[in-house]
């Protein structure tokens, strides 16, 4: 599904992994919290005995693909496994160390979603509301998103809702489940929270923020909230009710299961995410959606001149063990769907990143640039079975901040643009609108004393005495779960019984064939080298230049196409 190279890469991690004995030392008696992933066909009891052996008690297992999180005193933990058989690789485990303030502020502004911002615009402006038909969503005329695939009530809706017994996995920051338009197609029985809060890093920097001044004052939050807004927003995408409230989703009647794999902070480390994969693969979820990459590395290399041999050996054990996670999942039943990043660059050309480690283990690690040839791999969105999504703008033009490249992307679907104007200025409704916790609104600010919004960003509507909000944002991450949301409209339209699980299964790599064949075929531009420009809100000029590579039928900007839920559906 991916390009050559990188299928090359991920069989080369089978034999070229870095050897744990070079990975970082860290002060003895500091407790430190390694990622161990166990050799395949060895049985977890003797992984765990020489984890034991090494001086590491273990915290978390998953022995259905043979990753463990340690916890250990030894500085020398990662050197005393190297000898031992069992052992597969070590990382260290990013939930834990120092966060350089520069990389944080750097995280937040490049990870899982590129929000449009929020304030600092002046006085809001009045927002002018289409007349929706009359059996549209109230906020459906500002959907444009939904228009362009489709999903709209004279569409898709039409033809296919989706199905309650098609399950959507959101692996994301958590899901608001009290939401009032997603509570209706909430699955809370089967949602799970695979994380726990970090109230600061070593150095006692905030991280997730102190627990007590969270709403639930715990650092275990339950399965139903989302402190963040990421995942709230992606699940809203994919199955917003139609109720008469708000929006609605691209599969407004399939059942959403929260998996939370992300922090507070947009951080997502290894252990959440190939815990949240296994689980899905073992209860029936049809489809997930996966809007982030794995942290701390933007790209993996098992093979770069400019990482030390420990970050080597960290890296390669990252790609493994998270394709181990992706083919537990794949081979049981579930459609693996990911953004395809914000960086704005060729993922088939060499680049330059100077993002990562963006979560440091030790003190004094920080970003540093790296020549990143193709062969590296961003996981999950360049993992084997994973269909990778480019973003669009209102105009169908790729995103101005979307990564791209031919061999890369799989689909395109809209994630937003907020400068695909007339006049190159942004202008926030031409991002994606979805829902937003109410509580986070509150704590942002962004509320008048009545509930109103004051800001242009956040939108409210009411039904009877039932009010909900809603906000824009833009990134890769909103375009992935609405192609996720025609996945799962495949599901219920061609799916068959799951005998296992109850509800409706599809082979996933029927389903990838299915949303590429229904895809709407997108032709490079003319020229193919296209400049964006933007005149940002301080008044400066920026313009960047993609050069989009391929034919109609498949290309780097639009992979096979953009996604379409009416073609899906019909």
């Amino acid at each position: 599904m991916k390009r050559v190279i990188v299928l090359a890469a991920c069989t080369l991690v089978a034999t070229a992994l870095v050897p744990p004995a070079q990975a970082v030392r860290t002060p003895n008696g500091q407790e430190t919290e390694y990622v161990v992933l166990y050799k395949e066909g060895v049985r977890p009891a003797d992984a765990r005995k020489a984890v034991q052996a090494a001086g590491g008690t273990v915290v978390k297992e998953n022995t259905a693909v043979g990753v463990a999180t340690i916890s250990t005193t030894n500085a020398d933990f990662a050197t005393a496994l190297a000898a031992n058989g069992s052992i597969e690789g070590v990382a260290h485990n990013r939930s834990i160390g120092t966060v350089p303030s520069a990389a944080r502020s750097a995280a937040a502004a490049r990870k899982a979603t590129e929000a449009v911002e929020k304030a600092g615009d002046g006085a809001p402006a009045a927002t002018t509301f289409g007349k929706p038909g009359p059996t549209a969503e109230p906020l459906s005329e500002l959907q444009w998103d939904m228009k362009q695939i489709h999903a709209t009530a004279d569409g898709s809706y039409r033809h296919e809702q989706g199905d309650p017994g098609v399950l959507v996995g959101i692996l994301d920051t958590g899901v608001d489940g009290s939401h009032p338009d997603i509570a209706p197609n909430f699955n809370r029985a089967l949602s799970r929270n695979f994380t726990v809060d970090i109230p600061v890093d070593a150095n006692g920097g905030p991280i997730d923020g102190p627990c007590e001044a969270e709403p639930d004052h715990s650092c275990n939050d339950p399965a139903d909230v989302d402190e963040n807004e990421h995942g709230t927003h992606v699940a809203s995408s994919i199955a917003s009710p139609i109720n008469r409230l708000g929006v609605a989703g691209v599969a407004p009647k399939v059942s959403i299961v929260n998996l939370r794999v992300g922090q507070d902070s947009g951080f997502f480390f290894l252990q959440p995410s190939v815990d949240g994969l296994t689980y899905a693969g073992d209860h029936g979820i049809d489809v997930v959606n996966m809007s982030y990459y794995i942290d701390p590395w933007l790209f993996n290399c098992v093979d770069n001149p400019a990482d030390s041999p420990a970050d080597r050996a960290e890296q390669a054990t990252i790609i493994k063990a998270t394709q181990r996670a992706l083919n537990y999942a794949h081979a049981r039943g579930v459609t693996l769907v990911a953004a395809a990043g914000n960086g704005a660059t060729d993922y088939t050309k060499e680049l330059i990143d100077g993002s990562s480690p963006d979560f440091a283990s030790v003190p004094g690690e920080a970003p540093y640039d790296r020549t990143i040839p193709p062969s590296c791999v961003s996981m999950p969105s360049e993992g084997k079975h994973v269909i990778a999504v480019s973003a669009t703008g209102i105009s169908k033009r790729k995103s101005y901040y979307s990564d791209y490249g031919n061999g890369y992307v799989d689909v395109a679907s809209p994630g937003g643009d907020a400068y695909d104007t007339p006049t190159n200025t942004r202008d926030v409704t031409r991002a994606t609108l979805a829902a937003y916790p109410q509580s986070l609104a509150q704590a942002n600010g962004q509320l008048n004393p009545d509930g109103t919004p004051n800001t242009p960003s956040v939108v409210r509507d009411c039904r009877d005495s039932v009010c909900a909000y809603y906000t824009y944002l833009q990134g890769t991450s909103m375009a992935s779960p609405r192609a996720a949301g025609v996945a799962a409209l495949i599901v219920s339209r061609y799916g068959h019984r799951d005998r296992a699980h109850g509800g409706l299964t599809m082979n996933p790599d029927a389903v990838e064939a299915a949303l590429k064949a229904t895809a709407t075929k997108t032709p490079c531009p003319e020229p193919r080298a296209f400049t964006y420009t933007r005149i940002l809100p301080n008044g400066t000029t920026t313009t960047d230049t993609h050069t989009c590579e391929g034919g109609r039928a498949r290309n780097g900007f639009y992979g096979s196409g953009i996604v379409d839920a009416l073609n899906a559906a019909r």
